[in-house]
């Protein structure tokens, strides 16, 4: 049974601390993160039905609006720890927007780097108000990435991109809630994968739990990568990565090995899907659940209906046992990019200021 009693969540880095690398000396710069929903569905319990439930972490309701967060509380606390003056990373928006927000909350300097044209309009919104300095580079995310990595070999400024190790410890700790709330690890978790440390992170956090004996089990990971950006799905990088779901929209993940790794060990898998049944997943989501991710996130419902309508041997969910749990992972929320939902969705009715038009139109 769980002994956390949360009369005011103070953060992952607080209710987690004892399985963080943290000292007397770190400083919790937080914002009450983490702590989000572990929601059951229903009607996704149904459409994979043979007892099984399904359960979706709605990581959309972190403060910035994204897993990030997680990694960030620990990222930035370690940085000012070490005497940071200014952190650095380069960001497809969700990372920007949660390293801007941490940094004005440490009272450091932010600066971003983002591929120009390429960032949802909510997420850079964020970056601004954040007060960080934000620079739109002529190149994609993995060009960013080298940029800060060149920077951060010969400048005093902390890179907080998931190649900082503690990113990771932060984002474990979601792994850490699930067990909590049901009390075990799930049979399988599925995610979205752009670049591969959230996997990364959630599989070493069951991995802890299950050798502290708070976990009698550890699932499968389940990874889903858009089919016009899946470098690891296909094994090799991707140099001009494609996709709607701008989240994942990366051709050579960081965190590839440990992802690789992660999928090996739990006897999981990596598939993919494309941005047309992502559409698809996140009007359905939305519609049948009422959780609305942005279109990364909905990678991992669409991995999900692909798995069973459409069963093939890489992915162990047609073959999971009857009553398993099953837990999705949406990771960012839908008003970070709310453009393309617009564009999916109707256009609102015009209509006279009358109520026996109104009713006319209700009834059409």
């Amino acid at each position: 049974m769980s002994t956390y009693r949360p009369l005011h969540d103070r953060g992952v880095m607080a209710r987690w601390r004892e399985y963080l690398p943290v000292t007397e000396a770190t400083p919790f710069i937080s914002l009450n993160e983490g702590s989000t929903p572990l929601i059951h569905s229903p009607k996704l319990s149904e459409r994979v039905g043979r007892g099984c439930e399904v359960y979706i972490k709605y990581e959309g309701l972190n403060p910035t609006g994204s897993f990030k967060d997680r990694g960030m509380t620990m990222a930035l606390s370690k940085a000012v720890e070490d005497g940071a003056k200014a952190v650095i990373c380069a960001s497809t928006g969700n990372t920007s927007a949660a390293a801007a927000a941490y940094a004005a909350r440490a009272s450091i300097a932010c600066i971003v780097l983002l591929p120009a044209g390429k960032i949802a309009f909510g997420k850079l919104a964020q970056a601004f108000m954040y007060g960080a300095k934000v620079v739109a580079i002529d190149g994609n995310f993995d060009d960013a990435l080298h940029l800060v990595r060149e920077i951060g070999e010969t400048e005093p400024i902390a890179i907080v991109n998931s190649i900082n190790p503690y990113r990771l410890q932060g984002q474990k700790t979601a792994s850490f809630e699930i067990i909590d709330v049901l009390g075990d690890a799930p049979d399988v978790h599925i995610l979205p994968v752009g670049n591969a440390g959230n996997i990364s992170a959630y599989w070493m956090g069951y991995q802890e739990f299950h050798q502290l004996g708070k976990a009698t089990k550890q699932p499968r990971m389940c990874g889903f990568q858009a089919a016009g950006s899946a470098p690891i799905f296909y094994n090799k990088v991707v140099e001009k990565p494609e996709t709607v779901a701008t989240a994942i929209r990366i051709g050579n993940p960081a965190s590839w090995k440990l992802a690789s790794a992660a999928i090996t060990d739990s006897g999981g898998s990596i598939d993919i899907v494309t941005d047309a049944e992502i559409l698809s997943a996140q009007q359905w989501l939305a519609a049948h659940e009422g959780i609305f991710v942005e279109p990364a996130s909905a990678a991992s419902i669409a991995g999900l209906f692909k798995s069973l309508e459409n069963p093939i041997p890489t992915c162990p969910i047609p073959r999971i046992a009857e009553g398993s749990k099953i837990v999705c992972t949406v990771t960012g929320h839908g008003l970070k990019d709310p453009d393309i939902a617009r564009e999916q969705c109707g256009s609102v009715i015009p209509a006279k200021a009358e109520k026996g038009e109104i009713l006319r139109l209700i009834a059409g």
